[in-house]
């Protein structure tokens, strides 16, 4: 009997123990069920809702798949809830602890499903954010300009044109300022070197020095004066060397710039080659070339005497020229002895020494050198020279003494 006794009390425990998990599972299916009605009426809420702070439809066609999300988790949540009504549930005797173990598996599985579970298993759709709080986020966003809610800006192309037009006057404006500016910084620099009274040349400053009785520093002032008036960049000294050893008698000239108004001459100039006599008695200097220096009232010491018909006619004469020549080459202990020059051809240039007590006889002006050494060892060697007054130099190599 008390067999069979704990055996109808074990049968009648196992239906009741039934009856109380399917309750448990009920109340656990019913927020999901509630929770899920609350999502589509949420949803629902969105589409109708017309106020400014509901997205446009890009943002409806979400909260629409969120729900369809949540719809699809409240049934597999149903499905594992119906599939856990099949497996073997552990059944407490006759102690009476069944309604007890019941509670406490059902309060065990609440609190699971609260948590969130590891990668790859279920998530409890009641921890998940309300559908009020994402619009209110996305809200939020479109507000401060972020996303694809935000309204395109409007561009006026009238405007940009013309501020484009007014920046390009601007900077075209700047740059003919800037290119005016240079040119006149260019003309002023100009103007004060080349015209202003800083630089031109007075003068009470103009320096020359180095002529003698034959070129006088009075000849080389008158050509340095022309430059007078003219800023000292714009006077050109080669130009003033060039016309000042162009002048008889000069051989060189060399120019200096005084800043900030002077200039220096210094010239060297040479002595008369001869003086040429012509008929009419008057006396006149030339250098070597023929160039006329001055006229003088007598025959100065140490400079040949050459007779000539006029001085015009003497100084075109081919002959002239020759002797002139020879004598400017002559050094100047033998220029000192010739007394007289005679030239009827230019190949027969004749010198008298020493007031006619030796006679040369050169020729012309080629081999001028050569013919020089050849008749100072002649008329300085006694034994060659003998009681002879002629040398004949014309041909050099083959000396003929008379």
């Amino acid at each position: 009997m008390g067999t069979a006794s704990g055996a109808g009390t074990g049968s009648t425990a196992i239906p009741k123990q039934r009856r109380l998990a399917a309750r448990s599972k009920g109340q656990q299916s019913t927020p999901v069920v509630q929770e899920s009605a609350q999502a589509e009426t949420s949803g629902r809420a969105v589409r109708e809702s017309g106020s400014n702070a509901a997205p446009a439809a890009g943002q409806r066609g979400w909260a629409r798949r969120n729900v369809r999300g949540r719809k699809k988790t409240a049934a597999s949540l149903s499905r594992r809830s119906k599939a856990g009504k099949n497996k073997p549930r552990s059944v407490a005797g006759s102690t009476g602890q069944g309604p007890a173990v019941a509670r406490k598996e059902t309060s065990g599985t609440a609190l699971a499903s609260s948590t969130r579970t590891a990668s790859g298993a279920f998530v409890d759709a009641r921890s998940l954010p309300s559908d009020d709080a994402l619009l209110q986020q996305s809200s939020a966003q479109s507000k401060q300009g972020l996303g694809v809610f935000v309204k395109p800006k409007v561009v006026d192309f009238k405007a940009r044109l013309k501020e484009r037009q007014r920046a390009n006057m601007r900077a075209l404006i700047v740059r003919w300022s800037i290119i005016v500016a240079a040119i006149a910084a260019v003309i002023a620099v100009i103007w004060a070197l080349c015209f202003s009274p800083a630089l031109l040349l007075h003068r009470d400053e103009i320096r020359v020095s180095g002529g003698n009785e034959w070129v006088s520093d009075q000849e080389i002032l008158d050509i340095v004066k022309k430059e007078e008036g003219r800023s000292l960049l714009l006077v050109s000294s080669s130009n003033i060397e060039n016309s000042i050893s162009g002048l008889p008698g000069v051989t060189s000239a060399k120019v200096d710039k005084q800043f900030p108004h002077g200039v220096k001459v210094t010239f060297k100039a040479q002595e008369p080659a001869a003086v040429l006599k012509s008929a009419d008695g008057k006396i006149t200097a030339v250098d070597r070339n023929g160039g006329v220096l001055n006229e003088v009232a007598q025959p100065p010491q140490g400079i040949p005497l050459i007779e000539v018909p006029s001085l015009d006619k003497g100084v075109g004469d081919h002959a002239v020229r020759q002797a002139l020549k020879i004598l400017a080459g002559l050094p100047d202990s033998m220029r000192q002895r010739v007394s007289k020059v005679t030239a009827q051809t230019q190949d027969s240039v004749t010198t008298e020494l020493d007031g006619g007590q030796r006679v040369v006889v050169w020729g012309d002006a080629s081999d001028l050198k050569l013919k020089m050494a050849v008749v100072d060892k002649i008329v300085n060697d006694p034994a060659k020279i003998g009681d002879k007054h002629q040398v004949d130099v014309s041909a050099p190599m083959r000396p003929i003494i008379k």
